[in-house]
């Protein structure tokens, strides 16, 4: 994508409309996050200066300020982020499934804004897809839509519903039952094991506390004495890591394909069986012994 050279002055006066300052974030930064959100509006046309300015005006200044300084790392700017937007997020997962089935989606959502992984030796955040040309909690509610309908079409086809009448709409017969499926559970699960084992003691306290124990990020901050913006980094990556270490043992111990893996995923997400991460996690904290380096 082409670079549109946006004015030093320009740039100032927008500066300090946004109050990028508070986030410690620099000029130079900014300027590059209003000029990728004018090269994606403007394609390739070359807009004029009263063009460009009147755009760049038009923007959500302060919401760009703090995606851009949150995407470079600022833990202040992620921490105001955590605390004025996941009563948002939540909300939007409660209005796309009143079950509380998209929570976990919207949880999950923080990884890949915070930018786990890495290119080029810069991290990838999805806050570079952020141009504020609508505010921050609208963005956030059409990605948590987006990754909705994504893991919908992965998990089945989409077909038209059949007639009430029709013959179509009789119970079509229950799919074999995939004869791998055990096999799979077995793997997952001693793979999962021998991951959590791994962990640090810390970073198994937290994932148990969330999950077996249904404590909020507050509550484990408060436990553990960090701030629950924190405490959602580090949920965020342990989920990472686990799952990378169970890939590479299903890959390197158990001699799957990338497409056995991913069917071994959704095998065990269809019907996690036997699976229970309390009694994993229990089962690892019994199996580990405390020594002087672990923190218990």
């Amino acid at each position: 994508m082409r670079s549109l050279a946006i004015a030093n002055a320009t740039v100032g006066k927008l500066f300090r409309q946004a109050h990028a300052e508070r986030w410690e974030l620099s000029p130079a930064l900014f300027a590059g996050a209003l000029e990728a959100s004018a090269a994606r509006a403007f394609g390739d046309k070359e807009p004029s200066v009263r063009d460009l300015e009147r755009y760049l005006a038009s923007l959500h200044l302060e919401d760009l300020a703090l995606a851009c300084a949150c995407a470079s790392g600022h833990d202040l700017a992620w921490e105001h982020f955590v605390r004025e937007q996941r009563p948002v997020l939540y909300r939007a997962a409660d209005a796309i499934d009143p079950g509380g089935g998209a929570r976990e989606l919207a949880d999950s959502l923080y990884a890949d804004l915070y930018g786990l992984t890495a290119r080029d030796g810069a991290r990838q955040s999805l806050f570079r897809y952020f141009h504020g040309r609508s505010s921050l909690s609208t963005w956030l509610r059409a990605v948590l839509a987006q990754r909705h309908v994504d893991r919908l079409r992965t998990g089945r086809r989409v077909e038209s519903l059949p007639d009430e009448e029709s013959s179509a709409s009789l119970a079509p017969p229950a799919a074999p039952p995939n004869p791998d499926r055990r096999r799979y559970v077995i793997l997952i699960r001693q793979a999962l094991g021998r991951a959590v084992s791994r962990l640090h003691a810390r970073d198994r306290l937290r994932l148990g506390c969330y999950y077996a124990q249904e404590m909020t990020l507050a509550q484990i901050g408060r436990l553990l004495g960090e701030h629950e913006a924190t405490a959602s980094r580090h949920l965020a990556r342990t989920r990472r890591a686990l799952r990378e270490d169970i890939e590479h043992q299903l890959r390197a111990e158990g001699g799957l394909t990338d497409a056995a893996i991913t069917e071994c995923f959704q095998s065990v997400m269809d019907d996690a069986g036997p699976i229970d991460l309390n009694e994993v996690l229990t089962a690892t904290a019994d199996g580990k012994k405390s020594g002087p380096g672990r923190s218990t």
